[in-house]
């Protein structure tokens, strides 16, 4: 059986696919899509990664009809928060520390549900 190394990229559909890159791009520093194959894309950081699958009433995900949750690494939570919310984007802090680490939530332009994550001993 072939080893996954981890994940080569993600794909959302949108309304708005040029506006939703533009929001991740200036809220994440995650580049859009290069046009070419000879502009790098966008490169994630080594660190641990979480693959979880949920049952269909799951509430970690948001609205029933959501299949997916994006969680992102951060390095200082309370500067992402605090940026997000300079920046008009609703977040809400999980006000427990957990042993992996701290949470919070919020929502792409487009309702999908982010989770930002710094790791415990970061």
């Amino acid at each position: 059986m072939p080893k996954a190394l981890g994940i080569g990229g993600f794909f959302i559909r949108s309304s708005d696919p040029k506006a939703l890159s533009e929001w991740y791009e200036l809220h994440f520093g995650i580049n859009k899509v290069p046009l070419d194959y000879e502009t790098p894309v966008w490169q994630q950081e080594a660190g641990p990664t979480v693959f979880a699958t949920y049952g269909p009433d799951a509430e970690d995900l948001g609205r029933k009809s959501q299949q997916w949750m994006l969680n992102l690494r951060v390095a200082d939570l309370d500067e992402a928060v605090r940026e997000l919310r300079d920046a008009g984007i609703e977040v809400t802090m999980d006000a427990e520390d957990y042993p992996n680490g701290r949470f919070a939530q919020l929502e792409d332009p487009e309702g999908n549900p982010i989770e930002i994550w710094q790791p415990a001993n970061e």
